[in-house]
């Protein structure tokens, strides 16, 4: 794609912000996006990111997904991983699954730019070592298949986990919202979520 080849020499993505911790300054998604809308308009495509909720060896990770298409409708998508903590110090549910998904985008968007962040070592002083990232080139839409999710899982006990554990409605509502995204049989599992949470509230009565 020779835009991408375009967009991949003049893209400026300065870093813009500064950990204080390890006195390092670095670069955000939002950076990126920032130096990157104007190419994008002037060579006629469009980037969209996606996130998917996966489980690798019993570990919930954000699957993010940087997609360009032309005005052909040539598409190239780039995967980044990055795990969630949803014990995470001083962060609630929602703010690790945000952290997570931030993390794996900026990579997705580093592998498909050719935006090099070797010397970085991210925005904290115990960031886990820079996710992995895959190619896919289509001629057209990209049609993912989302998995199915066994009620009898990992996966859905640590759902339940992060559900019964929110502090507010819309913290539950940000569960709810991140296996919507994630599963193909997602209804079935918010109903499912929703009667184990009250028979869970019942128990503690």
């Amino acid at each position: 794609m020779k835009e991408l080849v375009e967009i991949q020499a003049n893209l400026k993505a300065p870093k813009n912000q500064r950990n204080n911790f390890g006195k390092y300054n670095y670069r955000s998604c939002e950076d990126i996006l920032e130096g990157l809308k104007p190419l994008l308009l002037s060579n006629g495509c469009s980037v969209v990111l996606t996130d998917t909720v996966e489980q690798v060896a019993n570990i919930i990770v954000i699957k993010a997904t940087a997609t360009i298409t032309n005005k052909e409708g040539l598409q190239i998508s780039v995967d980044a991983y990055a795990g969630v903590d949803p014990n995470k110090k001083g962060m609630d549910i929602a703010q690790t699954f945000g952290s997570s998904s931030s993390y794996a985008r900026k990579y997705a968007l580093n592998g498909l730019f050719a935006i090099d962040d070797t010397k970085d070592s991210d925005t904290q002083d115990n960031t886990p070592s820079k996710p992995t990232t895959k190619t896919q080139i289509s001629t057209g839409t990209n049609a993912k298949v989302k998995p199915t999710l066994s009620l009898n899982s990992q996966s859905y006990t640590n759902a339940f986990t992060a559900y019964k554990g929110a502090t507010s409605n819309d913290k539950r509502n940000n569960v709810k919202q991140s296996i919507l995204k994630a599963y193909k049989n997602a209804n079935e599992v918010l109903n499912t979520l929703e009667s184990d949470y009250k028979k869970h509230l019942a128990a503690k009565k």
